[in-house]
């Protein structure tokens, strides 16, 4: 299943291209995809899009260093220049506040815009997010694989395969060779391949980075106040399951709904669960958001 009936469009962000797919009317949703090699919004979210539309304005951009945005994120603050690049990106929409849904390099990003700037966000939807007690234990297997992909001999076929279908998937003979191949030829784009958007923090300021990419060290999260649904596959090798019960046992209005068989591409692995809670919640009269 793939999106349908898209407009896209190029939105200008403090100087750079975002690249933005749109569809359907009513409040805003912004759905920030994650950071594996290849990555884009619209093949993140294609089972999702048309569903959501039907209710929302859903707006899926490239995020920066990936798909057809421009390449290059600050590496000493990444989900900090993320989360700055997506406001402007609202600001660039004329739209004063939007419900956003993160999957893990996304999700960091859509946490950290609530977190510095909460009057924007009307409701969080975090799966699997990257940034949840990451200083708290020694990377894991998933994430391993997904730095390393760049190094070494440099990206492959078989190494993006390798990632996809032994860690992002519970299932890996689910994934169709179609989209390893989309993936792949994404993730050798020049630009990307010498600027790679996703890398352990090194330097004189690594260990500062570190620190400020666990969001389980920001006092701030267990003020905030938005309404937010973490999403989590019981099976996920890339982001630690506890970090949902750490999230849920920390913010003010989370809920945690966790699922067996799935691993870190939730909202791919299980569409139809993933688009009945996340239009109930993002609904007016969402049971999950006011209790």
């Amino acid at each position: 299943m793939t999106a349908t009936n898209l407009t896209e469009h190029t939105v200008t962000v403090d100087g750079k291209p975002i690249f933005v797919a749109e569809s359907g009317t009513g409040p805003a949703v912004v759905m920030l995809h994650g950071g594996g090699p290849g990555a884009s919004g619209v093949s993140n979210y294609s089972r999702n899009i048309d569903v959501l539309a039907q209710h929302f304005r859903v707006i899926v951009p490239d995020m920066p260093g990936y798909g057809r945005s421009v390449k290059g994120v600050d590496q000493d603050d990444p989900y900090g220049y993320l989360a700055d690049m997506i406001r402007g990106l609202l600001d660039a929409l004329d739209i004063d506040t939007a419900h956003l849904i993160g999957n893990s390099y996304g999700g960091a990003a859509a946490l950290r815009l609530a977190l510095d700037t909460p009057r924007r966000v009307d409701k969080l939807v975090l799966m699997g997010p990257v940034g949840v007690g990451t200083t708290r234990g020694v990377p894991t297997a998933g994430i391993r694989s997904l730095l390393s992909y760049y190094g070494g001999e440099g990206p492959s076929r078989d190494k993006l395969a390798a990632f996809i279908r032994t860690y992002l998937v519970y299932d890996g003979a689910s994934v169709p060779d179609e989209l390893i191949e989309l993936r792949y030829q994404a993730s050798i784009d020049p630009e990307v391949v010498a600027n790679p958007p996703a890398r352990m923090p090194s330097g004189l300021t690594a260990l500062r980075t570190l620190w400020r990419t666990d969001f389980t060290r920001d006092s701030r999260l267990k003020r905030l106040q938005t309404p937010t649904l973490v999403l989590w596959g019981r099976d996920d090798k890339v982001n630690r399951p506890s970090g949902g019960p750490m999230l849920l046992n920390t913010m003010p209005n989370a809920e945690l709904v966790m699922t067996s068989h799935t691993g870190h591409w939730m909202q791919w692995e299980r569409a139809g669960l993933f688009n009945e809670l996340v239009t109930e919640f993002l609904g007016p009269d969402s049971r999950l958001a006011h209790g």
